[in-house]
């Protein structure tokens, strides 16, 4: 558990330093370059939750004797404690993120979905309900629960692909005298 325990937090770790990264460099100030923050941090956020997952499987492989087996489910197992505990720091951080570091970044968000509403040929009335709605969910604590979510999610997903190719199985066993 301590080798998946330290996984998930190396892996919330670089997801938010990559975040961090963006706000610094002005990725998170304008609704105009918050389509290349998303793509950067989107395959970023894979490339590091990939990386990470693998990295942690191999490590807590490698604790258990070579000469047990451990197959798909102990491997699976290794990668959905990594994402859960990444998807919990993750979720911390995201209202940390939205709350206190950069409090701003929800009206962005607000004003990137509205814009592109608007673009749609949306107006009024019901625009109006959609940015109220917007209001709501783009606010620290949905954010988080959304981070946590999709977190695990998409981390439960990676856990499956990863340990399809990281699995030991069972040591030939001698035949019988």
């Amino acid at each position: 558990m301590k080798t998946c325990a330290l996984y998930g937090f190396i892996s919330m770790l670089a997801g938010a330093f990559l975040v961090l990264v963006l706000y610094f460099i002005g990725f998170h100030s304008d609704p105009a370059k918050l389509g290349a923050a998303k793509a950067i941090g989107g395959f970023g956020g894979l490339a590091i939750a990939i990386a990470v997952t693998a990295l942690g499987v191999k490590a807590r492989r490698e604790e258990v004797p070579a000469a047990e087996e451990f197959g798909y489910g102990a491997t699976l197992w290794a990668g959905v404690l990594i994402s859960l505990v990444a998807a919990i720091l993750s979720a911390i951080f995201t209202y940390a993120y939205h709350a206190f570091i950069n409090p701003g970044f929800s009206e962005i968000l607000i004003q990137d979905a509205m814009s592109k509403l608007e673009a749609k040929g949306i107006s009024g009335d019901q625009l109006e309900k959609i940015e109220s709605f917007n209001r709501i969910m783009f606010s620290p604590l949905p954010m988080a629960l959304i981070a946590l979510v999709f977190g695990f999610i998409g981390g439960v997903i990676i856990s499956l692909v990863v340990a399809a190719f990281l699995k030991r199985p069972s040591p030939a066993q001698p035949p019988a005298v």
